[in-house]
């Protein structure tokens, strides 16, 4: 940037609004993932000004910001006293649940090596796991070992997880629920499993767990499966509160048996010059304001506030999944237990991914989800209380309806078969930037790395293409868009 005119505030202020102008909207519900609205006036004001009065805060030294510490032991107490915790749980307040996830695979892969001498780790994961435990395996020197789903309902599969579990297993990973399809899988059954090898359990309740927990308490609806620390066998869990705890982005809790766990997954050093270095999490300085921020929300929202918002998220979330079965052409896949529904075709002439163009051109986000092993290609729905009213599931479900006879009289988005079949023999390790070049043309993506106001082609092509392929490809699209 050029200093030599410095543009006053208002203006700065002006640019980033125009540049926020492309984004997705972030209230009023029609954005289906990645942003969580409670609907709540004033909410974002007050997390604002808590954020803003410790923005500059450095949460790396602890014994110098004692504040954050008093934070922070409120948060983890209030997190476990919802998910099953008892005196002697433990936590961390990290940025988000793919932090969590990869702290809990790390001190899994710690307590593996220093307690049972396990020196080449593995980590079992249904098909349905989230990708950061991948990332958490590829960061963190482990095996995944991938286990099948039941095709129906989307769960974990109990008995194959446990025949998967061998000496070297140091974690596994259960979901509630999981992102895909909403349900959660059969934790005590898995937890049991592991707990007789002597194996810890995860519980990935990032996107679903402070919702749960407050669904519990709400009376006259359905409790969810048992998922949490309370369940036998379950040595740690993950949650996030920028999710269904509505608190600003970078806000989640790890939560671990006792303390004795959770000293595996800290680093220290006093081999230095420096300073003696203690980190409870990935980052080093950070600021203390979105801790403070989810603090003042967490406060302001309280535990009746967000039992009554998981209770219209519940019943909105039913209201949804009824309507969908009703619009010909559509289904849901399996039964969700939370408040995520996969929504698929019925028939041959609905493309999901045409139907999400559409929905978005008529300003709803619905979220494509590719096909992968027994869930064919669908379109996700992440409910929050933004979309609770009966009258915007209704229109939701309206423009759903639309976009559907669109899709059918457009007709689906297809990959040339002989490119995918060429596309099948390429090493994707050995791609230069020609072939990749190539590739991403093929699937419509420009040399700026514009992409297409419709992006059924785009995956459609990916789609059809084998997984190692895309994987060296999406990184590609990505890189484009960060060109100086």
């Amino acid at each position: 940037m050029d200093d030599a005119a410095a543009p006053g505030d208002d203006t700065i202020l002006a640019d980033l609004e125009r540049l926020r102008a492309a984004d997705l909207p972030v209230h009023g519900g029609r954005t289906m993932a990645y942003v969580y609205d409670a609907g709540l006036a004033g909410l974002d004001g007050l997390a604002a000004r808590a954020h803003a009065a410790y923005a500059g805060v450095n949460g790396l030294d602890m014994t110098a910001f004692p504040s954050v510490v008093a934070l922070e032991n409120d948060i983890v107490r209030q997190a476990a006293a919802l998910l099953g915790g008892g005196p002697g749980t433990a936590g961390t307040f990290t940025s988000g649940g793919t932090e969590s996830c990869l702290l809990a695979v790390l001190t899994a892969r710690e307590h593996a090596a220093r307690t049972r001498g396990v020196t080449a780790p593995e980590i079992v994961l249904p098909h349905t796991a989230h990708a950061a435990f991948h990332k958490a395996a590829a960061l963190f020197g482990l095996t995944p070992v991938t286990v099948p789903v039941d095709p129906r309902t989307f769960r974990a599969d109990p008995h194959a997880t446990a025949a998967a579990l061998t000496d070297r297993t140091a974690l596994v990973v259960v979901s509630a629920p999981s992102y895909a399809h909403g349900v959660v899988d059969p934790v005590a059954a898995v937890a049991a499993a592991a707990a007789e090898r002597g194996v810890l359990c995860h519980v990935d309740a990032c996107i679903g767990g402070w919702y749960l927990g407050h669904r519990r308490l709400a009376g006259g609806i359905a409790p969810p499966p048992p998922f949490d620390l309370a369940v036998p066998g379950v040595t740690s869990l993950s949650v996030d509160l920028h999710k269904y705890g509505y608190t600003p982005k970078g806000a989640s809790v790890l939560l671990f048996r006792d303390a004795e766990l959770r000293r595996h997954g800290w680093f220290a050093h006093a081999s230095w010059p420096g300073y003696p270095v203690v980190n409870a999490t990935l980052q080093g300085t950070k600021s203390a304001g979105p801790l403070a921020a989810a603090w003042a929300v967490l406060r302001k929202v309280g535990t009746a506030g967000y039992t009554d918002l998981a209770r219209r998220v519940h019943e909105a979330t039913g209201r949804l999944v009824e309507g969908v079965e009703r619009i010909e052409g559509l289904r849901v896949l399996g039964a969700p237990d939370a408040s995520l529904v996969a929504v698929a075709a019925a028939e041959e002439g609905i493309d999901p991914f045409v139907v999400a163009d559409e929905m978005r051109l008529r300003g709803w986000y619905l979220q494509p989800q590719p096909a992968y092993g027994p869930s064919p290609a669908n379109v996700h729905l992440t409910m929050t209380a933004a979309v609770a009213e009966e009258a915007l599931v209704d229109e939701l479900l309206a423009e759903l309806a639309a976009a559907v006879a669109r899709a059918r009289a457009r007709g689906p988005a297809t990959a040339d078969p002989a490119v995918a079949a060429a596309a099948a023999g390429l090493d994707p390790a050995a791609l230069g930037p020609e072939e990749v070049a190539f590739a991403l043309g093929v699937a419509g993506v420009g040399a700026d790395g514009a992409l297409p106001e419709r992006m059924a082609p785009v995956l459609a092509v990916l789609q059809a293409l084998p997984a190692p392929l895309t994987e060296r490809l999406l990184p590609e699209v990505v890189a484009r868009l960060y060109t100086a």
